[in-house]
């Protein structure tokens, strides 16, 4: 169980939250851009220090500020995946997973549980996006984590890879059972994804945010359907002006 009490104080506001995550589930952190979310996952990594706060995984304390305890990125065994893709672009896909691992056996297992080991000779440059973020997710994972920090790895993907992806996160949250932070924008994916949904605004948690954005939502794509047997949308557009 991983839980968080953090604060700190940014340009605009001041993040003030608490969170909780059970082993083997995903909590779905979603919210408008600039609330905070990345901020959040920079203090749980150890990547950026709080103002105050506690962060404990399994009872044991990551970040205490009244102890003076603050374990560093790499004291605190968490795997970190990205929207920009963090392979290293000179190295093939084997050399990026060997440097998270030195036990060859798990990272081919890696790969063939994500279906690219026959890109194992290949560069990042050389791969489709959705590939280099499997990639990105065995490299994350070769460290044998005990936190997945996943900030918004998936959105500049297309919309089949996407929802390809996030069937492998299903399989990644049942397979390793770890806490899994899982930040988007895209409402569908929050709710696909999330055992649990929280929504950031302005650094604090907004119960009210994402029913309301799921309502708007709704209240837009009923409009569509409404409009979707219209004649006008159905008939060759002819340019004014055009002879008859």
């Amino acid at each position: 169980m991983l839980r968080a009490r953090l604060t700190k104080r940014l340009d605009r506001f001041a993040l003030d939250l608490e969170i909780a995550c059970p082993a083997g589930s995903i909590l779905a952190l979603t919210g408008p851009s600039g609330s905070g979310k990345t901020t959040l996952l920079r203090l749980l990594a150890g990547l950026d220090r709080p103002d105050a706060g506690r962060i404990e995984l399994d009872g044991e304390a990551w970040l205490d500020t009244g102890a003076g305890i603050f374990h560093k990125p790499r004291q605190r065994t968490i795997g970190l995946v990205f929207q920009e893709y963090s392979l290293f672009p000179h190295m093939t896909l084997a050399q990026n997973i060997a440097y998270a691992t030195h036990d060859r056996a798990w990272a081919r297992e890696l790969l063939e549980s994500f279906g690219i080991a026959h890109l194992a000779g290949a560069r990042p440059g050389r791969m489709s996006g959705g590939e280099r973020q499997r990639g990105a997710l065995c490299q994350a994972l070769a460290r044998r984590p005990k936190l997945l920090l996943l900030d918004e790895p998936f959105s500049a993907l297309d919309a089949a890879t996407r929802r390809a992806l996030r069937l492998e996160l299903l399989r990644v949250r049942d397979r390793f059972r770890l806490p899994i932070i899982h930040i988007t924008h895209d409402l569908a994916e929050a709710a696909q994804l999330g055992d649990a949904v929280l929504a950031m605004v302005d650094g604090r948690l907004n119960p009210d945010w994402f029913p309301l954005q799921v309502a708007q939502r709704l209240d837009e794509e009923a409009v569509l359907l409404a409009r979707a047997g219209d004649p006008i949308f159905s008939q060759p557009h002819q340019p004014q002006g055009a002879l008859l």
